[in-house]
Formats: C-alpha cells, structure tokens, sequence
C-alpha cells in the first residue's frame, strides 16, 4: 500500500508539474512578438509578362469566412476587372471538385486557365509552370485564400522557378492576424529573401495592395 501511495503521490506531483511548465511555456509564447512586417509596397507592373493567380475563392470556403466576403471579394472584382482591361492574363486554381464554385464576382472568364491543385503550392504536379512560361509571363501576382496557406506555399514555387512574385495583400488574407503575419513573415524571409520588402525584388516576393498594382 505504500509503494502505491508512494506512486500515486509522485504521479500527482508529476502532472503538477507538467502543467506548470505548459502554463509556463503557454505564458512565454504569449509573450513573444512577430516581427512587424515591412509596409506595403506599390509596383507596376508590364502586362505582356504578368499574370494573375486567383486561389481558392470559392463558395465553400469563402461563406465560412467573413474577411473572404466581406473584404477580399470586393477587392479582388475591382482589382480583375482593371487588370483585365490592361491585357494581364488571370489564371485559376483550386480542387478539381470544387472548380464550378468560384465566388460569382471573381469567377473566370471563357479562355482563363485552370489549374487543378494537388497542393497548397499550385505548381506541384501540375502545368501552372508552363501555362506560364508559354506566355512569356515573368512576374506572378497571387490573391486568395489564405495567405499562410496556397498564396506562400504558391510564392515559395513561384521563385523557386524563377518568377518574380507580388502578393496582393488585401485580397489575400487569413482568419487571424496572426496567421497573417506567420505568412508575411515566411513570405519574405524564404530562400528567396526579400526582407525589407523592396518592390520587385528579382526572383521574390513583394507586398503590395491591389489598388497599388498599376500596368504600364
């Protein structure tokens, strides 16, 4: 009986223990701040050598999100319909299931491509980079959903490959700032660093907004 008293008393002491260190742990991770990201920058751009990658907004996960709707959508239509005026390409991606529930204001046109996602980086296994290539683009720009998702995992492949990336920022956000500021931060201190956010650094990624992406 005192072995297991003895036991049960270390165990308790244990656990105790072991949840003061996680409250502890808990306390100094609340405590550490995310670098401020660099302020946005505005860019403009050659639409002969620029396309346009839209992710991910559709139905099914925009209606789950309120910054999607309320914020991005509108965003993006006016942000589309300038670009398209200039002559930019605009190229699509999510599942291939989900393909036909594209947000009505941002939905493709007859002739925009499609890529079928097999990951959050929509270059993995499928043609983007082709598609691409083909039409002698050179600078990629990204909206969507979400920025800590498809959009960095997108822009890592992007300048892996040699384009040159800008992320409209206000059309390409996540449900948290703190999300957002995980993507931000991965974005421009990946392999192909950009830290300082300089607008169109060669073979990374630039911050703007979509109202300061202009063609020339």
């Amino acid at each position: 009986m005192k072995f297991a008293a003895a036991a049960i008393t270390l165990a308790l002491c244990a656990v105790a223990s072991g949840h003061a260190h996680a409250q502890g742990a808990q306390q100094k991770m609340a405590a550490i701040q995310m670098p401020e990201a660099p302020a946005l920058v505005p860019v403009k751009l050659n639409p002969a050598a620029t396309a346009i990658l839209v992710s991910d907004m559709i139905d099914p996960i925009c209606k789950s999100q309120p910054k999607c709707v309320a914020t991005m959508i509108p965003l993006a239509k006016a942000f589309l319909e300038r670009a398209r005026k200039a002559g930019v390409m605009v190229v699509y991606s999510t599942q291939e299931a989900r393909k036909d529930s594209w947000m009505p204001d941002v939905a493709p046109q007859p002739g925009d491509p499609f890529i079928a996602s097999k990951g959050q980086d929509r270059f993995f296994d499928t043609a983007l980079e082709k598609t691409l290539k083909d039409k002698g683009v050179q600078t990629l720009v990204i909206i969507g959903w979400k920025n800590s998702g498809s959009v960095l995992y997108t822009s890592i492949g992007a300048t892996l490959r040699g384009f040159t990336v800008v992320v409209g920022r206000d059309a390409a956000l996540g449900p948290s700032a703190w999300e957002e500021a995980i993507g931000d931060y991965q974005m421009l201190t990946q392999s192909s660093a950009n830290a300082t956010n300089e607008p169109l650094k060669t073979r990374a990624t630039t911050l703007s907004r979509t109202d300061w992406i202009t063609f020339n």
